[in-house]
């Protein structure tokens, strides 16, 4: 049976047996304990508490250890020793008795699983696969700036707009665990830092170091706890420790209600620290919540027992922020401890009270008299009969009389205070009054009485204040000081001196002046008041203030005060917009998005431009460079890696706080984030011209200001970026259509005219109606962040890469400068000095420039941002051509259907351009970067259009795709097959694909359409040739080839035909470059090159030199197409017998052959050869390979045969004995040359007889080849007749009639039926004429002088 009291039931029954399973019928349901696994990897330590956890509830678990599955990392985990309690349950001083062996725990089916949250910036995805739970990309300056990860997994509405449960700072922790990571934070500061904001956010902290750093100090939060004994631990205690929360140890375990430290103390002193973290939290607007706003108090939580006292009668209190939970966190409860006895309450005399308050509120502040005598108001009072005690009724007269009184009319020692600074100081003074009456144990019928005068001195105080600031001359304001909004400069931005480590220093603010950590409140009690009645001019001037003094420092990031500076500046406006009021204001003031603007103007003459112009670009800053990268020829790899990490972490700071003041104006309400978007959009629209060609970078804004903002947007986007792409469909695909906030109309379309995008806007503005609802917020960032990349970031790589470009000009122009030496003793010796001297100074410039675009550009966090929304962005663009709408669900069914949906090709050309740019940036300077993620995205990417290449019209765009599979091949560290190469090898896409695709659009890319295609064209081939070779040795990929032949053998056979093409014309050009170059070089030997005259011979160099760039050029081309032929004749050799092919196949291959071993091979015997990249062992090697490829085919040994130009006997004898003499081919081998050989000339004899036939007809010949027609046809345009073979041999690169270029195919040619009779009854009567064959004669053996042979 129940007892009346609360406290004996839990005296009898106690927590464990507790009265609820007596009497009722069971305990309450358990809270599911919250963990944070900081750094979280691969989940080692949450599989560690799932595995415990599952081992509870089962019952399994003893107090000594808990012994995990084999998929643990951690093999044993310990829990509290037989003398102490479960190592979950937060330490209080009370002790289980010693001979009180803690029993076997079991959870109990019910028991909730623990609220594992994790945070780790580069093992996101790892964590994902093998926990199944999400992980945050939270690094540790994030969470040591307040960040934490939110509690839900959903991040917004259905309708886009993001829910305040998005807010990170107020998850309450029971624990944190770190493993094998804390160690690695080297800085004290910085791990001071992040102890410190853990301090307030868990209870306690589990640190798994390998070995005993990092060293954590007594007053960094916490208190070092010993697991072993169960006690606070002493500093002789090196291991088992546990990190509970700091407390003080005077105070009891678990302190009564009304014994608690208050909240506003609490939160004072965690306001110093943060200096970042002041998100926008929304202020209760009534007075009494605005006015006790806090944090709450660390410490214990008091225990169930003390939370059961009675409780005093509701009384209009201040409305405090959800305290932590009381209830034990745990899997065993608590035994309850004694319950305290409630105080005796105070005295308490309300007139005495009241009169005392207002007398020490409204004082004077310490400087000059401590009374100012109103003689006009006693009077007045007096012959109202008016008692002169003070109350509340009076304060509205006493600050009238006091506002209006001219201290200097009297006699006064000290500064004179203005008005406002007056009735600050009587604002804290009501503040300290405030704290007081909560401290002095009052009962809760004195407090009510007591709160209305505190809430109406708040109230009559802040609006006085206000109208201060709006019109300082409406009360009097002594001579020499400033008055007014300025006034509100001076403490917020003492904001950026009053972390806690400077706090700490001896300097401190006088009493009765507004601190750092009371400006939050007094903000939100000025705009909790001036809302909506002039609080844009309360703020308006101190924004703009604040913005003047970051445009001022022209130190910018470089720079190292903080007092007056941008940092200063910035964390002000921080303070400002965490008030939601404010942050709503600030949106309405005239130089928020003023009229008028234009590109280059718009980050000089707005409150965010100011901040946001701020960047690493020596253009805007040149001091960064000098700074940071001074003599950058010098410097090491470290000595520039330093650099980095030190400017980046400024950078952070500044795009966290840049995004934490968007982000408050966003939240603050549905107006303030609409002008804030538009802001965005106008900062955009005026700066289309980024995207030209050769603009001036003055007319148009900082690539620092347009990457800051795009940094901001990629922070909003993160609550769409999931794993799971939950939010993919929210994107509505016809935005751009329908929404006038970006101006695309001069943008070019994946495949569409303007005419066609118009056309499509209006179809779908008709669709949706007048009355169509606003896009949703999902949308209007997704879209906004892609033009953003577009115009910043992607405009930043161009002009980094045109840096790179410069600075290898000006190298080149230096080393050729230096090394013509003639100018020496010359009068234009000094001038050539100067200006040699010069050109370095260029040089370093340009260098120092490229290392700060670096900076920004290969930032880890920038990138690791970029890469999720581009995965989200490349899934997007897949899921709207994939027709069953299941992608990434499901893989895309390849290739496509022929029809593209007409929401893709209407969207800006520049969604595939920046994908493309991004991760082409990245294969080439920070391959690592995708060694964790983004390697099976950007390749299913690829993939997808490669197999339907009529997606996208720009050719341009397609080459891009398979460059980026180049570079991914190319070695990256220890990884020879590079970043991409194992997803060749292995996605099931490219085992099927790839090698198709590949094939495709080797021949697509003959014809661009560019004037450049001719070149263009190679540069795509040789990148696709160096593709096939690194995927060649997988047998499905060349399963894959064979499958292609058979299917596709009129495709296969245009690919060959390109193929030999290529080898025919680069191997030509190489060969003929290496001659020309021999030849100069035989002349600059000569000592008649001396007496040639200067210019002649400037002349003769500058060829020299463009002949040795394109022979490096054409060689590397030719090497890499000679071993993709010789790759395919290996494994496919049919598609190369096609007679309109193997005729030309075998007349290039003589032809190349006998360049490499004929007798004119001496000249191609150059000087530093290796320079060029010339290997004629290595090429000779490879035509080898193709003849005894091919030599068991009847078709190309009677091409080679037939080839009167090149071939010769004797050249292949020689070519035989020079591969035997220089080991480039087995004895084996070369036998099967010479076996090729002897088939050719059996077959040449056969040739000679047959071919007999005397004089042919001009008739008979075809007019292109001059060679006897066999099957000749008409093309039906310009009617000429031309044998089959030879068309077919032209269209299979140029789909034209050879004699007007007219469009032409096969199937359009009509046969000559009578021409072809008349051409073989004229072979049948030449044949009759009775020729004879000549019987062979016997090969005799050579002698090889390979003397002059390469």
């Amino acid at each position: 049976m129940l007892k009346k009291s609360m406290r004996a039931n839990y005296e009898d029954y106690g927590v464990e047996k507790a009265w609820w399973r007596k009497e009722g019928t069971g305990l309450p349901e358990q809270t599911a304990v919250k963990i944070l696994d900081m750094a979280a990897g691969s989940g080692e330590a949450t599989i560690c508490v799932k595995d415990w956890w599952a081992a509870r509830r089962q019952g399994t678990v003893d107090s000594a250890a808990i012994t995990l599955s084999t998929g643990s990392a951690l093999q044993r985990l310990p829990v509290a020793p037989p003398s102490a309690r479960p190592a979950f349950i937060p330490p209080s001083k009370v002790r289980r008795p010693a001979g009180d062996a803690a029993p076997s725990i079991s959870l109990g089916d019910n028991s909730p699983f623990p609220a594992i949250l994790a945070t780790d910036p580069y093992t996101v995805q790892a964590y994902r696969d093998r926990t199944g739970l999400p992980c945050h990309p939270l690094s540790f300056e994030d969470l040591a700036s307040g960040i934490m990860p939110p509690e839900s997994s959903e991040e917004s509405t259905d309708d886009g707009t993001m829910q305040e449960t998005q807010e990170t700072g107020n998850t309450m922790l029971d624990m944190v665990i770190c493993s094998f990571a804390l160690h690695l934070v080297e800085s004290p500061s910085q791990l001071f830092a992040l102890l410190w904001e853990l301090s307030t956010k868990a209870k306690w902290l589990i640190i798994i170091s390998p070995h005993k750093k990092p060293e954590i100090k007594d007053s960094w939060g916490w208190d070092h706890w010993d697991v072993e004994t169960w006690a606070r631990a002493t500093p002789t205690s090196p291991f088992g420790i546990l990190k509970e929360r700091m407390s003080n140890p005077e105070q009891p375990p678990n302190p009564p209600v009304s014994s608690l430290t208050n909240p506003q103390d609490d939160a004072d002193r965690i306001r110093l620290k943060r200096l970042a973290k002041l998100q926008a939290q929304q202020s209760n607007p009534s007075s009494s919540a605005a006015s006790s706003s806090s944090t709450p108090a660390r410490g214990p939580s008091p225990s169930p027992a003390a939370a059961a006292l009675p409780k005093p009668k509701p009384v209009p209190a201040p409305a405090k922020r959800p305290e932590p939970a009381t209830t034990p966190p745990v899997f065993q409860p608590l035994k309850p401890t004694a319950t305290p006895k409630a105080s005796t309450p105070v005295n308490f005399e309300f007139k005495t009270w009241e009169n005392e308050t207002i007398q020490t509120v409204l004082k004077p502040p310490p400087s000059g008299s401590d009374l100012v005598y109103l003689s006009g108001l006693a009077e007045d009072l007096r012959g109202d009969n008016t008692s002169l005690d003070l109350n509340v009724d009076l304060v509205d007269q006493l600050l009238i009389s006091r506002l209006e009184f001219d201290p200097m009319a009297v006699q006064t020692t000290g500064s004179v205070p203005t008005s406002f600074e007056y009735l600050s100081s009587c604002w804290k003074r009501l503040q300290a009054a405030r704290n007081l009456l909560t401290r002095r144990g009052y009962s809760g019928t004195d407090v009510a009485q007591a709160t209305p005068v505190i809430t109406k001195l708040k109230d009559l105080i802040i609006s006085y204040a206000g109208l201060s600031l709006q019109e300082p001359s409406m009360f009097y304001q002594p001579p020499g000081k400033e008055a007014g909004p300025k006034e509100l400069v001076k403490p917020l931005l003492g904001l950026a001196t009053s972390s806690l480590l400077t706090s700490l220093s001896n300097t401190a603010t006088p009493a009765d002046q507004l601190e750092p950590s009371d400006m939050e409140q007094f903000i939100a009690d000025i705009a909790a008041r001036f809302d909506g009645d002039g609080l844009e001019d309360v703020v308006g001037p101190v924004f703009s203030e604040l913005a003047n003094l970051i445009r001022l420092d022209t130190q910018g990031l470089a720079g190292t005060g903080a007092e007056n500076g941008w940092r200063a500046g910035l964390l002000a406006l921080e303070g400002l917009v965490a008030v939601k009021p404010v942050a709503a204001a600030m949106t309405r003031l005239s130089d928020w998005n003023p009229v008028g603007l234009t590109g280059a103007f718009v980050e000089h003459l707005t409150l965010l431009g100011a901040p946001a112009r701020l960047s690493v670009f020596t253009r805007e800053f040149p001091r960064i460079g000098t700074t940071y990268f001074s003599e950058p020829e010098k410097r090491t790899r470290s000595d520039v890696e330093s650099a980095n990490n030190n400017l980046r972490a400024t950078l952070h700071v500044l795009q966290q706080s840049l995004f934490s003041i968007i982000n408050a104006v966003v939240r603050s309400g549905p107006t303030p984030r609409e002008a804030c978007l538009s802001y965005l959009a106008t900062a955009l629209n005026l700066n289309l011209r980024r995207g030209g060609m050769r603009i001036d970078p003055a007319t148009v804004a900082s690539d620092g200001y347009m990457i800051n903002l795009q940094t901001v947007l990629l922070r909003l986007a993160e609550p769409f970026l999931d794993a799971k792409f939950s939010k993919i469909d929210k994107v509505d695909p016809t935005f751009l259509a329908h929404s006038a906030r970006l101006d695309i109309s001069e943008e070019t379309r994946i495949k569409a005219t303007s005419d066609e995008a118009k056309a499509f806007s209006d179809e779908v503005k008709h669709q949706l109606g007048s009355n169509a609802a606003a896009p949703n917020f999902i949308s209007e960032v997704f879209y906004l962040t892609a033009a953003f990349n577009h115009y910043g970031f992607v405009r930043t790589l161009s002009t980094h890469d045109a840096l790179e470009k410069s600075l290898q000009d000006i190298q080149d122009h230096l080393e050729s400068v230096e090394a013509d030496r003639s100018y020496i003793g010359t009068p234009a010796e000094a001038q050539v000095t100067a200006a040699i001297e010069n050109v370095k100074r260029e040089k370093t410039n340009r260098l120092i420039s490229i290392f700060t675009y670096q900076v920004q550009l290969l930032d880890p966090d920038f990138i690791f941002r970029m890469m999720s929304y581009t995965t989200f962005l490349m899934a997007w663009l897949i899921r709207l051509v994939d027709p069953a709408k299941r992608y990434p669900d499901q893989a895309v069914s390849l290739p496509l259907p022929q029809e593209p949906p007409k929401a893709f090709v209407m969207l800006p050309e520049y969604f595939i351009e920046d994908i493309v740019e991004f991760y082409f940036y990245l294969v080439r300077y920070s391959p690592g970067s995708l060694d964790l993620s983004g390697k099976k995205e950007i390749f299913e990417f690829i993939i997808t259009f490669l197999t339907s290449t009529w997606y996208i019209k720009n050719p341009h765009l397609k080459a891009r795709l398979v460059q980026i599979l180049f570079y991914g091949t190319l070695s990256h560290g220890r990884d020879r097959m590079g970043v991409l190469g194992p997803v060749l090898n292995s996605h099931p896409l490219a085992l099927k694909h790839l090698v198709a695709a590949l094939m495709s659009f080797y021949v697509e890319v003959e014809h661009t359409g560019a004037s450049s295609q001719f070149y263009d064209k190679f540069d795509a081939r040789r990148n696709i040739s160096y593709v096939m070779k690194a995927i060649w040795n997988n047998p499905d990929h060349r399963s894959a080839l064979n499958k292609e032949v058979q299917g596709h053998m009129d495709k296969f056979v245009r690919f060959a035909n390109l193929l030999m093409n290529d080898c025919t014309y680069l191997l030509d050009e190489s060969l003929s470059k290496l001659t020309e170059i021999h030849k100069i070089q035989i002349e600059m030997a000569s000592e008649e090159w001396s007496t040639r005259p200067a210019q002649e011979k400037k002349e003769r160099m500058k060829a020299f030199q463009t002949l040795e760039h394109q022979a490096s050029s054409y060689i590397t081309l030719g090497k890499s197409t000679v071993g993709l032929l010789k790759d395919f004749t290996a494994q496919a050799k049919a598609p190369f017998m096609a007679p309109e092919i193997v005729d030309r196949l075998a007349a290039m291959m003589n032809y190349n052959l006998d360049a490499l071993a004929g007798p004119k091979c001496s000249n191609l015997k150059v000087e530093n050869m290796e320079k060029y990249r010339f290997e004629p062992k290595q090429l000779l090697r490879d035509i080898i390979t193709i003849y005894i490829n091919l030599s068991d085919q009847p078709e190309f040994v009677r091409a080679v045969a037939s080839e009167g130009r090149s071939y010769r006997k004797e050249l292949f004898e020689r070519a035989a004995a020079i591969a035997t003499k220089r080991n480039l081919k087995s004895s084996t081998e070369v036998e099967q040359l010479l076996l090729f050989v002897t088939k050719v000339e059996e077959t040449k004899l056969l040739i000679d007889a047959e071919e007999d036939l005397g004089e042919v007809p001009d008739e008979f010949l075809d007019p292109l080849m001059y060679t006897l027609m066999r099957d000749p046809v008409v093309l039906p345009s310009s009617k000429t007749t031309v044998d089959r073979s030879t068309i077919k041999a032209h269209l299979l690169s140029d789909p034209t009639d050879p004699f007007n270029r007219a469009p032409l195919s096969i199937d359009d040619v009509v046969p000559n039926d009578e021409l072809r009779k008349k051409i073989m009854d004229w072979i049948a009567a030449q044949r009759s004429k009775g020729k004879t064959l000549d019987a062979p004669k016997p090969a005799e053996p050579m002698d090889i002088d390979d003397s002059n042979v390469i």
